[in-house]
């Protein structure tokens, strides 16, 4: 399947197509089971051209399980639920309890990880607070095996329909799709960036709205450890755009006669082209 929305906005990497199946691919790319992994690690192989599976067991971290649709895998983390809104915080280095649990854990955790623990990542300010964004996720259990990345050009609307589409943008490249994402609805608040962790911006939020009768986009990457990994894979400062299938239909139809072929949009092209490369 090719993209109108692609070629007019000029977008580098392949979108890439949520599915969610029963059915395994063949050959695609997976974490071990019970390994440690990031989701965006397989986002961006899938950009890359490569399809990518994750099932129950081999979605990479308690965080990624939850972005995918999982389940309630925060409990699954160290110290369950109370450990990882102490993680996403302040940490345990006050705790005596939390620094007696991460002596039975510290031999299995990645320096950067063990300090995370200690000291928290700070991204929200106290547990009880992180208690609260928990709460706001639509965390859901999804009633299917497995979920795939897959790049777009592989993907057959006769027979298997995504329900996501995720594209990867630079900051010209988001404004036109956020601008794409309003063109042909009423109102001008068609496109969300809540606060979140990568893999649910491109995961259970996107899959959420696309319950909607009308579905937002969903504007991801403003996770700063989901940034930090995908710039070591890919060397760029993207962001990632995540639309809900019917809304997607909706976008391409609309790329025909859109601002997309008028000169102010054909100017910034232009002088994107004009731009001295690094």
């Amino acid at each position: 399947m090719d993209s109108r929305i692609r070629q007019a906005a000029r977008i580098k990497y392949e979108p890439v197509a949520v599915l969610l199946t029963d059915e395994k691919p063949e050959k695609a790319s997976q974490f071990k089971e019970g390994g440690w992994g990031c989701v965006m690690f397989m986002l961006a192989a899938a950009a890359k051209g490569r399809t990518a599976v994750f099932d129950r067991k081999t979605f990479g971290c308690p965080g990624g399980g939850v972005g995918l649709g999982f389940g309630p895998r925060y409990k699954d983390f160290v110290g369950g639920e109370a450990g990882f809104c102490h993680f996403l915080s302040t940490g345990y280095e006050q705790s005596a309890e939390g620094r007696e649990m991460l002596k039975k854990a510290r031999p299995f955790l990645r320096e950067e990880t063990l300090d995370n623990f200690l000291y928290g990542e700070r991204y929200i300010k106290t547990p009880e607070l992180v208690a609260d964004f928990i709460k706001c996720l639509p965390i859901m259990d999804l009633p299917f095996e497995y979920v795939v990345f897959k790049p777009l050009r592989d993907v057959d609307p006769a027979k298997e329909k995504p329900v996501v589409i995720v594209f990867l943008t630079d900051m010209d490249q988001l404004s036109a799709l956020v601008v794409l994402a309003n063109y042909a609805r009423p109102g001008n608040q068609n496109v969300i960036i809540p606060q979140a962790a990568g893999c649910q911006l491109i995961g259970i939020i996107p899959f959420h709205e696309a319950e909607s009768e009308t579905p937002r986009a969903v504007v991801g990457l403003v996770d700063l450890s989901a940034r930090l990994t995908l710039k070591r894979q890919l060397k760029e400062d993207l962001m990632t755009f995540a639309i809900p299938y019917a809304l997607f239909e909706e976008m391409e139809s609309s790329v025909a006669g859109s601002f997309l072929e008028r000169t102010t949009w054909q100017t910034l092209l232009a002088m994107r082209e004009e731009s001295p490369k690094d």
